[in-house]
């Protein structure tokens, strides 16, 4: 009898964790090359997405590569999530990244280039740490600059690989778009849109804190001892609260 797909799937995560397994207890460096090799077709996939956008699509794979094998270095073998769940979100990161700091479509200082890298970050750590969006002057003052420049490095983002709406997928010379191209598929987005929107009361009833851990576990991928690190609480604090949003808003949920 053919094997069913729902049984493939379940043989597949069995064969990464015992990879990772092999990797992460044993220092098995032939584990992690076939869990590179296992997962690449997720990056092209992935690295398809953002092709038509300045870059080759073969640098966009590489560079989602990168992604994969920091996904892989930072798997925690009790998650209880498949690798490739816990990769797409750190490929799509890295891709991100790489069109951020160099997909620039205007001549815009460099400087300012580097200002805007380091903002994101910067915001990320102030949220955590106050509870609330960072105000100009605090960004600033972390970034030990002025608040002009941190307007002016958030206004330049706009310049960030522009497109004319009227520029074919393609990006052909003669600029016309094949009406082909423009016939839509399905997209595994709108699955994801939706459990966005499920999960928005949920996650409205958590502090502001709460929902920051749960972003960086879930959104970035970042184990707990990061996280920790980011909040200035011990794993276990964090673990625990973890635990007891994820608990919450099954409960919310559920009402």
């Amino acid at each position: 009898m053919r094997e069913t797909r729902e049984a493939s799937r379940d043989r597949a995560r069995a064969e990464d964790r015992e990879l990772l397994r092999r990797y992460h207890e044993m220092g098995d460096a032939d584990a992690r090359e076939l869990l590179v090799a296992r997962h690449m077709p997720l990056v092209r996939s992935l690295a398809r997405r953002y092709a038509g956008r300045g870059e080759p699509l073969d640098d966009i794979e590489q560079v989602g590569a990168i992604g994969l094998i920091k996904a892989i270095d930072r798997f925690e073998l009790e998650r209880e999530v498949s690798l490739a769940t816990y990769a797409t979100p750190n490929v799509v990161g890295e891709i991100k990244r790489h069109f951020r700091d160099k997909g620039w479509s205007i001549r815009v200082p460099r400087a300012l280039q580097e200002l805007n890298a380091r903002m994101s970050q910067t915001i990320d750590r102030l949220t955590s740490k106050l509870g609330r969006s960072p105000s100009v002057a605090e960004i600033a003052e972390a970034l030990g600059t002025t608040p002009e420049e941190v307007l002016e490095a958030l206004d330049v983002g706009s310049a960030y690989n522009t497109l004319s709406l009227s520029t074919g997928p393609g990006g052909g010379e003669d600029g016309e778009a094949d009406p082909l191209d423009s016939i839509g598929e399905e997209d595994e987005g709108f699955e994801r849109s939706e459990d966005r929107a499920d999960l928005a009361p949920a996650l409205s009833s958590l502090d502001p804190r709460e929902r920051e851990i749960l972003r960086m576990r879930f959104e970035e991928g970042l184990p707990q001892t990061q996280i920790a690190e980011r909040v200035g609480l011990s794993q276990m604090h964090v673990s625990r609260l973890i635990r007891k949003s994820l608990a919450a808003m099954r409960n919310e949920l559920a009402t």
